[in-house]
């Protein structure tokens, strides 16, 4: 019996551990002895549309290929960020997807993204069996944002969190230099929901760092900020506080927009980035001290001398399982993860079906942050740290002296 092809595609967001997913996928494309050729859509599914596909199965059976792409960063077969209409409003667009897989005799395709990129899954899977299509379309989660639903954390957030965590460690070090008063404002990504952000509270276990901390889940408040700014800089001489891009007022208006910036990507989503320097200026008006901002922008993201151990093993477990069950003849579903335990640090690895993550976004728990808004608490920072691989606050990780 002729083996079928197989086809993977990478989309939304870059992030540290997506590339490592891509080699759990061909991985268990060689190890299941079931896949003929292995190919790879350039630039999501925007490839898959214009034909643009390599076949990468033979370029990775070279000696330590894998173990590059498993550590390099970013996504290694471009990405995109392209919303499908429903094939009913756009029926050439699926046509055309369809034409280029039979083309290629693909039986089994894997789609790396986020909530988004869910979302192709569903519409392409559904779209298969409605037209009686044998292929078999299965997505495996990526977002370091760890907004997506059905699953306890995402594929590239815990690489994302020790690069911030270990970054506010070092900003502090680097804040509490000098004897005058000085706020230090960092800003992480963060549109709509604040783990990244809140990640930055594990630094605390180095430090003081950060003092205080703004999400998206709880409305920015001009005063109440200016409050707590004050009532930190009376008991540290330097504070540094830490900002998700999303922070928005009671009003719905993100803060960033003082700036003016009012423009959309292609999903409809306002741009983020530069809340930041509304707040230095706020501060400045207001307060007198010494005002700095830092915006982390796409170095989170991508930061593979901080990946984390732990995120790159459960990305390429994530990427084979999802492949496994396509080859099973499971379509329209999303290879995810349960949490076990916290110590010792356990999961297990199932699947759902991608309308349960497709298009949804997971905030954090209102119960995760304080009463104040401004910091969150002790179950938040027990659930982020066995991800970021390493025991914060010791040898090789962040363990720092300062008089």
């Amino acid at each position: 019996m002729k083996k079928r092809n197989f086809l993977v595609a990478q989309s939304g967001g870059p992030t540290s551990a997506i590339n490592a997913t891509l080699a759990g996928v061909v991985e268990q494309a060689a190890i299941s002895g079931k896949v003929g050729k292995v190919y790879g859509a350039k630039h999501g599914i925007k490839g898959v549309l214009e034909d643009n596909l390599i076949e990468i199965g033979e370029m990775l059976q070279e000696t330590h290929a894998m173990l590059r792409l498993i550590h390099t960063p970013s996504s290694a077969l471009g990405s995109c960020r392209h919303k499908l209409k429903s094939a009913e409003d756009d029926p050439a667009t699926y046509k055309a997807i369809f034409d280029t897989l039979a083309r290629y005799d693909i039986g089994y395709f894997v789609y790396i993204g986020g909530n988004d990129s869910m979302d192709t899954v569903h519409k392409l899977s559904e779209y298969a069996q409605e037209q009686g299509i044998d292929v078999a379309i299965m997505g495996a989660p990526k977002t370091i944002d760890n907004d997506l639903y059905g699953m306890d954390h995402s594929p590239g957030f815990g690489s994302a969190a020790r690069y911030i965590a270990t970054t506010f460690a070092e900003i502090w070090c680097d804040a509490k230099v000098y004897d005058y008063p000085t706020v230090t404002i960092v800003e992480t990504m963060g549109r709509h929901v604040g783990w990244l952000c809140a990640a930055s509270a594990v630094a605390r276990k180095t430090g003081d760092a950060p003092h205080l901390i703004y999400l998206p889940e709880v409305p920015f408040d001009d005063n109440k900020f200016l409050e707590d700014v004050k009532e930190q800089l009376a008991q540290h001489p330097a504070v540094v506080i830490a900002i998700s891009e999303g922070i928005k007022r009671a009003n719905g208006k993100y803060v960033n927009e003082d700036n003016g910036n009012a423009k959309v990507d292609a999903f409809g989503h306002k741009h983020m980035g530069g809340a930041c320097r509304v707040l230095e200026d706020l501060i400045n008006n207001n307060i007198e001290c010494k005002v700095r901002c830092i915006d982390f922008s796409l170095m989170q993201r991508c930061a593979a001398h901080l990946a984390s151990p732990v995120d790159l093993t459960e990305s390429r477990i994530l990427g084979a399982m999802s492949l496994s069950r396509a080859l099973e003849g499971v379509s329209g579903e999303v290879s995810v993860l349960t949490r076990l335990s916290d110590s010792p640090y356990r999961v297990e690895y199932s699947t759902v079906h991608a309308t349960t993550i497709a298009n949804l976004e997971k905030a954090i728990p209102r119960e995760w942050i304080n009463a104040r808004g401004n910091f969150v608490t002790d179950d938040l920072i027990r659930y982020v740290e066995p991800l970021l691989g390493v025991p914060f606050g010791e040898e090789g990780c962040a363990k720092h002296l300062c008089f």
